[in-house]
């Protein structure tokens, strides 16, 4: 097998605790996003659009719909005898059932399936981010710093600074502190989980991860902090891009809402960078004579008899007469009846709202109203739901 100068790993087996209910029959990649994609489409993109052709996709928590969703890669172009896309799913070996601990200790399990193509360097990516980023750009600058590891950055709010891995440097953008999600940044560059390695250093790492010397299997609060203590190489790659880690069900609605705005469109945003994901043969919208749609994104197969208003409503949803729905996130196939507000709220796939319910939130006050997938309601009295589900 011809040897590859850099191959992905993209891990997609996360539990996705902070999306709640969303989460709770699916994985979060295939969470659906922007009315006809899932939020998975923006690494697999990224993967094709780069040239980067070999991609291991490792999963876990409730792949069942996911694997269903990527089955060959086709739909990325990534459906290649030589090469592609690989599902990577924890195994059962001889002596135990082999569940991933970890990011580290995930693709150290599949050391077996990197060394098959033994590549100079391997790219790790998560599946959970909305972004479009060259990584063959980052992959130059890492090759030419000689970096043993470089890190895609961004600079992030002060106030969500924790939520992510903090990086410190010096002016030739080398790395001098990393902290994983401290109470106290010290910056707002932030790590994006996006890492490229030099293939024979990463292996080294990995296997005194297999060895049980990080505790917690991970490679931000195990592998970079170990290897900045050895004074290996590590460079920052400064990615000045739109980028959202949609991990929580605030930044997920904060991402569709970005939609709405043209200067934050992703989609609008380097048009020549395209998006790719499932196509379906749904019918084209239809809005009824008493519809309204202002700065919205409604998706093919919607049917729109009432009010919707700086909100993103997925494939196949049906808003009822008189209802409105204002600055939310209605997801797939879900059917709002008639007389119904919701502001401020996802709604999730397959989800039955009865006539004269209101579900909203004071936001910012209050947490986004959330309704997790195949929810119904169905009382007849007017009903409101102000809380997360």
């Amino acid at each position: 097998m011809a040897k590859r100068k850099c191959i992905a790993m993209l891990l997609a087996g996360g539990k996705g605790k902070r999306m709640k209910t969303l989460t709770h029959s699916l994985a979060k990649p295939a969470v659906p996003f922007g009315g006809k994609y899932r939020i998975i489409d923006f690494a697999l993109s990224n993967c094709r659009n780069s040239n980067i052709d070999i991609v291991g996709v490792l999963t876990q928590y409730k792949p069942h719909i996911l694997h269903k969703y990527i089955g060959s890669g086709q739909n990325w172009h990534l459906d290649r005898t030589d090469g592609g896309l690989t599902l990577l799913p924890s195994f059962e070996s001889r002596d135990q059932i082999r569940w991933y601990d970890g990011t580290a200790g995930a693709v150290y399990q599949n050391i077996p399936f990197i060394e098959q193509y033994n590549p100079d360097h391997i790219l790790i990516i998560c599946a959970d981010h909305v972004y479009k980023m060259d990584y063959n750009l980052m992959l130059k600058q890492h090759i030419s710093t000689g970096a043993d590891v470089t890190i895609s950055a961004v600079n992030v709010p002060w106030e969500e600074a924790n939520r992510f891995g903090i990086l410190r440097t010096n002016k030739q953008d080398k790395i001098i502190e990393f902290e994983e999600k401290p109470d106290r940044p010290s910056s707002t560059l932030a790590s994006m989980g996006v890492y490229i390695f030099k293939k024979d250093v990463l292996v080294n790492y990995l296997k005194a991860e297999g060895n049980n010397i990080f505790p917690s299997c991970d490679f931000g609060k195990d592998i970079i902090p170990a290897m900045l203590a050895d004074r290996l190489s590590l460079y920052t790659y400064s990615f000045d891009g739109y980028w959202r880690d949609v991990g929580t069900v605030e930044s997920f609605w904060k991402a569709n809402m970005d939609l709405l705005n043209a200067e934050t469109n992703i989609f609008l945003n380097n048009s020549d960078w395209k998006v790719y994901t499932e196509e379906h043969c749904d019918p084209p919208l239809y809005l009824d004579s008493k519809g309204v749609i202002m700065n919205s994104i409604i998706s093919e197969g919607c049917k729109i008899y009432g009010i919707v208003k700086n909100s993103v409503v997925c494939k196949g949803a049906k808003i009822g007469e008189n209802s409105v729905i204002r600055d939310s996130v209605i997801l797939p196939n879900a059917e709002i009846g008639d007389n119904v507000l919701i502001q401020n709220a996802v709604i999730g796939c397959n989800v039955y709202v009865n006539d004269r319910i209101v579900i909203k939130s004071s936001y910012p006050d209050n947490e986004i109203a959330l309704v997790g997938d195949n929810h119904f309601f169905r009382e007849t009295a007017a009903y409101t739901v102000t809380f997360s589900m």
